[in-house]
């Protein structure tokens, strides 16, 4: 696991530890380094990160790294977001999504933001 800015990397191997057993609700940002509309969004993901740490967990999952993660939850497109609390899947959003809109998103899935 490492962290990027307060996003935390994760692989398969440690998607289980840091996403379904984490007691905060989590975002996931299934992306890939070499995709554009992924790389637009990472400010905004960082940002809401830092403003909510210790509220909502923010984590990326590159599909190169994540490859069996990915695939068991569906993902075949990028970005892809889910959103989960207690290791269930809340709901998820598809494409680039700026900073208000994921805010609104925030709200729908967890309550708050």
């Amino acid at each position: 696991m490492d962290a990027v800015g307060d996003l935390v990397t994760v692989t398969d191997e440690s998607f289980d530890r840091e996403v379904l057993r984490s007691p905060l609700p989590v975002v996931v940002d299934f992306s890939a380094g070499w995709c554009a509309p992924c790389r637009i969004t990472q400010p905004v993901l960082r940002s809401l990160a830092a403003h909510l740490k210790g509220q909502v967990k923010f984590v990326s999952a590159d599909v190169d790294a994540t490859r069996e993660t990915a695939r068991s939850f569906g993902v075949f497109s990028i970005p892809t977001y889910l959103f989960l609390r207690d290791g269930i899947e809340q709901g998820r959003e598809v494409g680039p999504v700026g900073p208000a809109e994921f805010r609104t998103i925030l709200q729908r899935y967890f309550d708050f933001a």
